[in-house]
């Protein structure tokens, strides 16, 4: 058989040995060139999915705030977030007050980002000399279309400490000046420019009016945003409080509207409202302003963000 390969391969002229030969080195590359490149395009492709990234919804709301309460919004790791929340008083005040603008209450606060997913905040109220604090935590983040997650869930727990001197009061010391709040903030960006939001509430006072009045109050806030430019939006929010709990006092649900405009760093909300406290226990669970009654607060609120860590 030896034999016989020699003798066909020397049969074979010179001129044509010669061009098998160069076809033959080139089928051998070609092949070798293709499995080089299966392997380098599966490399790529596994590459590839090990560092495809979880794309999550941005802007569901613009501010850490739709009107009066707390969206699932929060500032970045290491953010600082001012606020000055501003209540004139209500409109019905007549003339002689020029419609409310001679008095006002005001809230200044502060908020910061100790991680993307855990903010601390602070603040002070001059209705009721109030301080306040609260922790709130994210829990899930909604992802982008062909995601996973359908909604962001935030948790928030916090206080409110009234330091309003009291002539005819004594028993009023630090226990019965504390109200606290619980939250669960359930938010979706439906659309481009939608965003709806549900947040269950648990109050809890201290001290109440009469001793038929609940110390723990159950509330269900809903509120919404509609883009209508770039940079601006109608903002909804409206707390629901159920009859029976508070029966010595006649509380009023929370209803407020209003506009949202983003300047560069600032957001700047203009909006009326029934409510003119600005901490939970306040307008979810103390509102007495009534729409009917033209008990409407004007007011505004500013948040400056400022970055503290390295960029």
């Amino acid at each position: 058989m030896k034999n016989r390969s020699v003798h066909i391969i020397n049969i074979i002229p010179p001129q044509k040995k010669s061009l098998l030969l160069t076809c033959t080195a080139v089928l051998c590359v070609s092949v070798s060139l293709r499995a080089q490149d299966t392997d380098l395009l599966k490399r790529l492709n596994d590459s590839m999915m090990a560092t495809a990234k979880t794309v999550y919804v941005s802007g569901t709301f613009k501010g850490t705030r739709i009107i009066n309460t707390q969206s699932v919004e929060m500032p970045a790791k290491q953010e600082l977030l001012f606020s000055i929340m501003h209540r004139f008083g209500k409109i019905n005040d007549g003339a002689y007050q020029f419609f409310g603008l001679d008095n006002a209450t005001m809230r200044m606060g502060f908020e910061y980002g100790i991680t993307d997913y855990i903010t601390a905040g602070i603040g002070r109220s001059t209705f009721q000399k109030t301080f306040d604090g609260f922790l709130k935590v994210r829990l899930l983040r909604q992802t982008a279309s062909g995601g996973h997650i359908p909604f962001s869930l935030t948790a928030l727990g916090g206080l409110n400490h009234n330091t309003i001197k009291y002539t005819n009061k004594p028993y009023m010391n630090a226990r019965y000046r504390t109200d606290y709040v619980t939250q669960l903030l359930i938010a979706r960006k439906l659309t481009r420019n939608l965003s709806l939001q549900l947040s269950p509430t648990w109050l809890h006072y201290n001290l109440v009016p009469e001793h038929r009045d609940h110390n723990d109050v159950f509330v269900l806030a809903a509120g919404g945003r509609m883009k209508i430019t770039r940079r601006s939006s109608i903002n909804v929010d409206f707390c629901y409080i159920p009859p029976n709990q508070t029966p010595s006092v006649k509380v009023y649900h929370s209803l407020s509207a209003g506009f949202d405009i983003e300047t560069g760093g600032h957001v700047f909300q203009v909006h009326v409202t029934n409510s003119q406290g600005m901490t939970e226990p306040l307008f979810m669970g103390r509102t007495t302003g009534s729409w009917g009654k033209g008990d409407i607060y004007f007011g505004f609120n500013i948040y400056r963000s400022f970055k503290l860590g390295k960029k």
